[in-house]
């Protein structure tokens, strides 16, 4: 059985995304890499994965390297200690829509380029970011400032606050997989704007955590950011949840799914196209996730690794994993022996 909490992976894409300001500043990219249990051979590995906590302690390395919590991408860097102040902030405010406002004003006078404002049009509220000539028109850019504001409120009220659709001001990125999970499969590119729906309603909901819970909560950021308040509601995580429960030998076959699912056939199938999948992929991408998890943990012999994840023979799992990301299963256990740690948050 593979139970427990669906982790996930980030794509390499995002960590070429992550590291391009630092390569910019002739930054040491292969130490800085390594800090973070990254083999640098995985950066030119277009299908490699990382673990979500692997890309967290990548967020701090950098953040460590450029005192700068938002990747240099800002005329103005967001120095380190900014997030752990813009919590201290929010938490005083009694409603979600007053954080939110808060969030916004703070991050205003962090930053240069990128600003926040709410709107509120009837039932819906749209939280806007502006960005000026100079700011980079880049998905990460606006991804990144929307993590740590959507994140950060969905703490504060103790759940995931749905966002109903995103519109991104940005063309298309190559692969989309990642910002629709975390935030919500309804993208659009090339808009004149950015910006994400949410329910107005949810504007009046109260700040229920404390100094106290903020603690942990730090401790955890910026994996929690991640992973916690992604986009659950997606079929593709629910079908995840309900494999990673099963040993990957009983999962089921599309049909026998989507009787589970009450759900016609076609249905499943196009709802998973809609989020760029295929069921095949879909489970494929699970067995990759699960093995990059167990080769990042405690040292199972990679043939228990190889079984674990539905292979009989650990040659066609070593076949199987470099095709899912490049590099062997050795290559990855080696990377992650000895990740880098930081006490600053993200």
């Amino acid at each position: 059985m593979t139970e427990g909490l669906d982790k996930g992976t980030i794509s390499v894409g995002l960590v070429r995304e992550a590291v391009l300001v630092a390569a910019e500043r002739g930054l040491d990219l292969p130490a800085l890499v390594q800090q973070a249990g990254i083999e640098p051979a995985l950066l030119e590995a277009r299908r490699a994965r990382v673990p979500a906590a692997t890309y967290a302690c990548l967020w701090s390395v950098l953040a460590d390297a450029m005192d700068d919590e938002f990747f240099g991408m800002d005329t103005h860097p967001m120095r380190r200690g900014s997030f752990r102040l813009l919590c201290h902030a929010a938490l005083s405010c009694h409603t979600l829509g007053h954080a939110l406002q808060r969030m916004f004003t703070f991050l205003r006078v962090v930053l240069d380029d990128l600003h926040g404002e709410l709107r509120c049009e009837g039932d819906d509220a749209w939280i806007v970011v502006h960005d000026r000539g100079a700011a980079p028109n880049r998905m990460f850019t606006y991804a990144t400032w929307l993590m740590l504001v959507h994140g950060l409120a969905c703490w504060l009220v103790r759940r995931r606050i749905p966002l109903l659709e995103a519109r991104f001001r940005c063309a298309e990125p190559e692969d989309t997989a990642d910002y629709r999970t975390r935030f919500c499969e309804t993208a659009s590119f090339d808009a004149p704007i950015t910006q994400v729906r949410i329910d107005a309603n949810l504007l009046g909901l109260k700040v229920v955590e404390t100094e106290a819970s903020l603690v942990p909560f730090l401790r955890e950021a910026p994996a929690n950011l991640l992973v916690k308040y992604r986009n659950d509601a997606s079929l593709s995580i629910q079908i995840r949840h309900r494999l990673r429960a099963q040993a990957p030998q009983d999962w089921p076959e599309l049909d026998t799914l989507a009787r589970v699912l009450h759900m016609s056939n076609t249905t499943v199938q196009r709802r998973l196209h809609a989020e760029g999948l295929k069921y095949q992929r879909l489970k494929d991408d699970l067995r990759r996730d699960i093995a990059i998890e167990l080769l990042s943990g405690p040292s199972l012999a990679i043939a228990e690794v190889a079984e674990r994840v539905g292979f009989q023979e650990p040659s066609a799992f070593h076949r199987a994993f470099k095709k899912w990301t490049g590099v062997s299963p050795g290559s990855y256990r080696r990377a992650a022996a000895s990740p880098g740690d930081s006490d600053e948050t993200p």
